[in-house]
């Protein structure tokens, strides 16, 4: 199932409110679909968890602040012309005495029903959001918020059936510390033994501002080459070393850390206790961070199955690769063009080159001396889901190859460091490949369905049919010349087929 290209009407917006333990955000996406696009993001620091513990009620003044929150960004969603605000609350909210005072409140106030999620339910829309940002996800799914540590199994396509909900927020944790840092994981490990050894699987999935929040800093600290939270992927071992050493820190030496948000700094250390703890008791291979949760879960599971079933990276591909194309036919054109390029390719190699066949036309409006570096730089980076870091390298410099980019260019590194050199090659060629098609055929579709590339042992031959009525060219040529150097090939040939 392809993308709608005619969705940018704002009745097909789709918003959630998110009542949690710590902030309260508002996330309006685009569609309701596979692979949702945040058009508009925003929280407000709420605290609502703060002093919940020793109260048992949301203050006076954390209540006030939920309700304004949720008011503004009602108005905010019917000024965007947003067709459905769904709004959930967490851990927070259920616990508190006055919980349902605050759901009143917020129905008499914006008209909006807020749906309180029980601890099982949150770990299972944290679970499913696993599923919807990941392809074929497999392992465990902890979701750390401000209140609560949610806990769920993810493996073909399902979720476990005995998910976890413990009392490990950043903030009861934080208040924990506050005593002392000795008390404080003493008093993690004794929650932490409450949860089943039968969750112990290779892959812990982390979920959650604070964990995203770690992610980068480590990121910050080490110059990852690329810098992006969703699918930062580390070693159980390396993800402890670093987590004790920021739980140790007070918050002046956090405060000269590059990559820690100051809105954070207080919490961070908590964060980073219950990780160490996590990963010690559970004791997974590698940590897997995730920019996808409860929201996503939540919109995800609200797909038909048929829906659900569609690979995330190719909706999102096509989602935001068709409606900018010149030609949004093109796309599949070249899909078809390149099907025999690569001997042997596999199915995790197919899913990246029908990407970046989605992707292929995303920088024709960008000066010709730009879309190169450009295009990568843009794409190194874009919120696409379904991959991890490396594969995402590898679409971004297929496209700056599309884009007849020079391979020296410095604005290949850091990333490019992330691709192995047979990985680089196999980009360049379908780049190449795809700077050939889009050359050859003026990006119609009919001409280039009428064009073969024939990659032999001594000569790249390309093959045009009379009936496109399209002779070569010099620029042809040059283009040709350019997929044989990939190929390593030194003859070229154009003919009439």
């Amino acid at each position: 199932m392809g993308p709608n290209l005619g969705t940018d009407g704002p009745e097909c917006h789709i918003a959630v409110v998110d009542i949690g333990s710590n902030s309260v955000r508002l996330v309006v996406y685009d569609r309701l679909s596979r692979a949702p696009f945040p058009r508009f993001n925003e929280k407000s620091l709420c605290r609502l968890g703060a002093g919940l513990a020793e109260t048992g009620r949301l203050s006076a003044e954390c209540f006030r602040r939920a309700l304004e929150a949720v008011r503004r960004f009602r108005a905010i969603s019917d000024a965007m012309g947003v067709s459905r605000t769904d709004v959930i609350a967490t851990e927070a909210v259920r616990r508190a005495a006055n919980g349902a005072e605050l759901v009143a409140a917020i129905r008499r106030e914006t008209g909006l029903d807020a749906r309180v999620l029980a601890g099982a339910e949150e770990a299972r829309f944290a679970a499913t959001g696993v599923l919807a940002g990941f392809y074929q996800p497999a392992g465990l799914v902890g979701d750390m918020g401000g209140g609560s540590l949610e806990l769920a199994e993810v493996a073909a396509g399902e979720i476990g059936d005995c998910p976890v909900s413990l009392p490990l927020g950043s903030l009861p944790v934080h208040a924990m510390l506050a005593r002392g840092g000795r008390q404080a994981r003493e008093a993690v490990d004794t929650l932490l033994k409450t949860a089943p050894d039968s969750l112990r699987r290779k892959v812990f999935y982390a979920v959650g501002g604070g964990w995203r929040a770690l992610a980068r800093m480590h990121m910050e600290a080490i110059g990852a080459p690329v810098r992006v939270a969703h699918a930062y992927t580390l070693n159980a071992d390396d993800a402890r070393r670093f987590a004790k050493r920021v739980w140790r820190m007070d918050e002046a030496k956090l405060a000269v850390q590059p990559g820690v948000a100051a809105r954070r700094r207080a919490t961070l250390p908590a964060a980073a206790l219950i990780l160490d703890r996590v990963l010690k008791h559970l004791a997974p291979e590698r940590v897997v961070f995730s920019a996808l949760g409860v929201r996503e879960g939540w919109l995800y599971s609200q797909l038909p199955p048929e829906e659900q079933a569609l690979d995330p990276l190719l909706e999102g591909a096509r989602g935001v690769g068709l409606p900018q194309a010149r030609v949004p036919r093109f796309a599949a054109a070249l899909e078809r063009w390149t099907d025999g390029l690569f001997a042997g390719e596999t199915a995790a190699q197919r899913r990246l080159r029908v990407a970046a066949c989605a992707l292929t036309d995303i920088g024709w409006r960008d000066h010709a001396s730009v879309k190169a570096a450009e295009s990568f730089r843009r794409l190194v980076q874009f919120p696409l889901i379904g991959l991890d870091h490396e594969e995402r390298v590898f679409i971004a410099a297929v496209i700056f190859a599309r884009y007849a980019g020079r391979l020296n260019d410095p604005a290949l590194s850091p990333a490019i460091e992330l691709l192995p050199s047979e990985a680089r090659r196999r980009a360049v060629i379908l780049g190449r490949t795809m700077l050939l098609g889009h050359r050859v055929s003026g990006s119609v579709p009919d001409i280039l369905a009428s064009a073969r590339l024939q990659v032999e042992a001594d000569r790249v031959r390309l093959a045009i049919s009379p009936a496109a009525r399209v002779p070569d060219s010099e620029v042809v040529a040059d283009r040709l010349g350019l997929v044989a150097g990939a190929l390593r090939v030194r003859r070229t040939e154009i003919v009439e087929a």
